[in-house]
Parts: C-alpha cells; sequence; structure tokens
C-alpha cells in the first residue's frame, strides 16, 4: 500500500496541514453546538469548498470533517447508526477535493476522541474503544483516505486503542495530542512523557505532535517538549489555534490574525515541527500566510520563552499532576 505523507515527508522538509473545520463552517451556516460531521450529508457543497480553499492556501494535508464521527459522539446528535455513512461521506469529499489540486494533498481522515473517560477513572474499556475506533477507521478507509489521523487525545490508554484499531486497516497512522492543562494533558502527562510513550506503541506512528490547546505560545512549547522526548528522525506536528481563546457575548473568539500565525509557524518550524497547520480559528486566510511565512525559511534554534511570549502570548506551564492516577495499558 502506497504512503503518500510519507512518500511528501521524504521529498521536502515541511509540509503544510490544513486549518480549522469546525469554527470555519459556523462562519457559513453551521448551527452553534451541532456537529460538523452531519454535514458531510447534509451540506456536501460547503465542506467541499472548505476544503479547496485550504488547498488554495497551500495545504499539502486536509483533514476529513469527521473529527466527531465516532458512534460515541454521533449519539449526541442521535447519529449513532450513521457512523459509516457520515465518514465514507467525509472522506469522498476531502478526496475529490484532493484530486482536483492539480499537485499531490494527502487525505487524513480525522478520528477525534470517544468524549468518554477511560477506566479506571471512567467506563470506556479498552475494549469498546478499539471497537468504537475500529468502525470510524473502517469507514474512512473505504470512503478513500491516505492516513488515519488521530487528534485531539489528552488519555494515552484512548490513544492506544484509537492507534491498535486504525493499524488494522492497514493505512499509515498519525496522532496529535492536545496540551491545555497548564501545558500538559488532562490526565497530567507532559509532551516529553507523550514522545515517549508513542514510541512504545507496537504501531509505529508516520508523525505525531500538538493540536489545539489554549494558544499558539504553549503550543509551541508543546513542540519544544515533544522534540526532546522524540527519537531521532520522529517527525512532529504542530496544529495550534489561531490566538488564544476569548468569550465574547457568549461566543468563543479566536483573535489570533495572519501575523500572529505566521510567526508561529516559523517558531513550530524553529522547534523542530515538520508538519504545520492551524486548528481553531484558523481560515484560509491564516493558512496562506503560514504557507507563505515558511516558503523558503530556514529554521533557525528553538525559540526561547521570552521570544515565544513577546509574539505569541503566555504560556501556559505547571509541573504537572502529582500521585495522578495511571490509566495507561502497556
Amino acid at each position: 500500500m502506497s504512503n503518500l505523507l510519507q512518500e511528501l515527508l521524504d521529498e521536502r522538509e515541511y509540509l503544510v496541514a490544513d486549518g480549522a473545520t469546525g469554527t470555519n463552517l459556523m462562519d457559513v451556516g453551521l448551527p452553534p453546538g451541532q456537529a460538523p460531521d452531519l454535514w458531510n450529508t447534509d451540506e456536501p457543497s460547503k465542506v467541499a469548498r472548505l476544503h479547496e480553499s485550504f488547498i488554495d492556501a497551500g495545504a499539502d494535508i486536509l483533514l476529513t470533517n469527521t473529527f466527531g464521527g465516532n458512534r460515541c459522539r454521533l449519539g449526541m446528535e442521535k447519529a449513532e447508526d450513521r457512523v459509516v455513512e457520515i465518514n465514507e461521506a467525509g472522506a469522498r469529499i476531502a478526496v475529490k477535493a484532493a484530486q482536483g489540486a492539480g499537485r499531490p494533498v494527502v487525505v487524513a481522515g480525522s478520528m477525534g476522541p470517544t468524549g468518554e473517560i477511560m477506566e479506571p477513572l471512567g467506563s470506556l474499556t479498552p475494549a469498546r474503544a478499539e471497537e468504537v475506533f475500529g468502525e470510524q477507521a473502517e469507514a474512512l478507509a473505504r470512503g478513500g483516505v491516505n492516513v488515519l489521523w488521530i487528534e485531539t487525545i489528552y488519555d494515552f490508554a484512548e490513544l492506544q486503542a484509537a492507534v491498535a484499531a486504525a493499524s488494522r486497516t492497514g493505512l499509515p497512522v498519525v496522532s496529535t495530542m492536545t496540551f491545555d492543562t497548564k501545558g500538559h494533558t488532562m490526565m497530567g502527562d507532559s509532551p516529553e512523557e507523550a514522545a515517549r510513550f508513542i514510541q512504545t506503541l507496537p504501531t509505529p506512528l508516520v508523525a505525531y505532535g500538538a493540536n489545539c490547546g489554549v494558544g499558539p505560545a504553549t503550543l509551541i512549547d508543546a513542540v519544544r517538549g515533544l522534540r526532546r522526548g522524540a527519537a531521532e528522525g520522529d517527525v512532529i506536528i504542530a496544529k495550534g489555534n489561531c490566538g488564544i481563546p476569548e468569550m465574547i457575548d457568549g461566543k468563543v473568539v479566536f483573535r489570533g490574525d495572519e501575523e500572529i500565525m505566521a510567526t508561529y509557524a516559523r517558531f513550530a518550524r524553529d522547534a523542530g515541527a515538520r508538519i504545520i497547520g492551524g486548528c481553531c480559528g484558523t481560515s484560509a486566510k491564516h493558512l496562506a500566510a503560514i504557507a507563505q511565512s515558511l516558503d523558503g525559511y530556514k529554521p533557525g534554534p528553538p525559540p526561547d520563552d521570552a521570544a515565544i511570549e513577546a509574539a505569541l502570548g503566555l504560556i501556559e506551564r505547571s509541573k504537572g499532576k502529582k500521585k495522578r492516577r495511571n490509566t495507561r495499558r502497556r
């Protein structure tokens, strides 16, 4: 089976991943609180236009509109029996957009968390998690994606279950975790610990990294931590939010502009990331600024705290949770 993502990584120093899905679809009419995944069947032309706008902005990688496309998350919309339909549709929309790009564009099947808590803190068992992720992964594979992209994960046990399920399709696997609790995952794990844990997985990941979280400053700090824990040759991903989120009139707003995202992108390269894109709030205009800032850029040394905070805002960081309960399954 061909591995387009690996082929492009072998050819190029870096790749540009796409921007936000949900926040951009809200800008064209998605009702607040509704699962964006439903638009794969309800408003496919709007989803397609979003993918096309990212391609035009310079994206080398498109993530499908299937972040919440697993049975647990779709159950909140009473659409748990539509997992196959929604994921296959989302994959086909992105594949068609990529085929019209006139250049190689990787289609990554987005798989977000279940939204449930793994045992012993919660009721989700590893076997059930694998079953849920496996159903989605198989549907995305049938839809024609090039790689399965597990994102916004905060629990090592859930990551292990998702990777195990995705690997059974035979497709390459990528993952990003979110370090939104003062520079750690919600379970208290640091980026360095995440990188070391990923190296223990039976399935080697083509790339791994950080996405979403608080803001671009903390995301860059996470990339530095991942790089410290990485093995030689590991490919690191940076997919940060477009500025620090603010609550204005009951709505979450991301105030980052093109200049901030361009600076973030260069810092990400300096910190060691080879796949760089945007997460929540990142529009095609922001992504174009990212792509333009990286074109011809020669990475320098990793930025220090002072440089990051002067340009991107405060780095949120702690020493992690003490005496946290271990939910990992090795």
